[in-house]
């Protein structure tokens, strides 16, 4: 008599079990897809994307003023400000001193200031010098040009994670087809008589 309420009891453990697994299978493979769609939506652009869109950096002081530059290719734009209140200085005559040749640079509209040279896209850092004119009394700033440098991304970003999915999908598998088996051994139904 015990081993006929043995038998039951064992089947509704394995039944269990059984569940528990198809349940941990379906939601790891319905999880999995969207967490990585989501996680390579949000990942940064590629290296070479993030080097065009990146901008080489030009900070000039002189005792009274500070021009900011931002160089994306061939053309730089220089935002010029007195040091003591930080105003822009408008309507002044701005000109680039970069690799040993002079640039004028031209009035914007939003106070700033361009300079278009193929000088601006060659590799490496350059010793700038910007001349001012304002108001007829005239300044020399100077700094140096640093090379946009793109962001580190790893080729490998969540690999950690994708590793980990995988390893939860195979033992999930390996595990469901153990007790498979195991139920197909114990099953008297499925026993040749003997």
């Amino acid at each position: 008599m015990a081993a006929v309420k043995a038998g039951p009891a064992r089947r509704t453990r394995s039944a269990r079990a059984r569940l528990c697994l198809i349940a941990l299978a379906a939601a790891s493979t319905w999880v999995q897809p969207a967490r990585f769609a989501q996680s390579a939506e949000s990942d940064p652009p590629a290296p070479a994307a993030a080097a065009d869109t990146a901008a080489a950096r030009v900070e000039a002081r002189s005792a009274e003023l500070l021009a900011v530059g931002t160089v994306r290719g061939e053309h730089m734009t220089i935002h010029l400000s007195r040091l003591d209140d930080n105003a822009p200085v408008r309507d002044a005559q701005v000109a680039l001193m970069l690799r040993g040749a002079t640039h004028p640079a031209t009035a914007l509209a939003d106070g700033g200031y361009a300079v278009a040279t193929p000088d601006l896209a060659l590799p490496g850092t350059a010793a700038v010098r910007i001349e001012v004119t304002a108001g007829g009394k005239g300044q020399v700033l100077e700094g140096t040009l640093q090379p946009a440098t793109a962001p580190e991304t790893t080729a490998d970003k969540g690999s950690s994670r994708q590793l980990g999915w995988w390893v939860l999908n195979f033992a999930v598998c390996i595990g469901f087809l153990w007790l498979w088996q195991r139920r197909k051994r114990d099953d008297p139904d499925e026993q040749a008589p003997g």
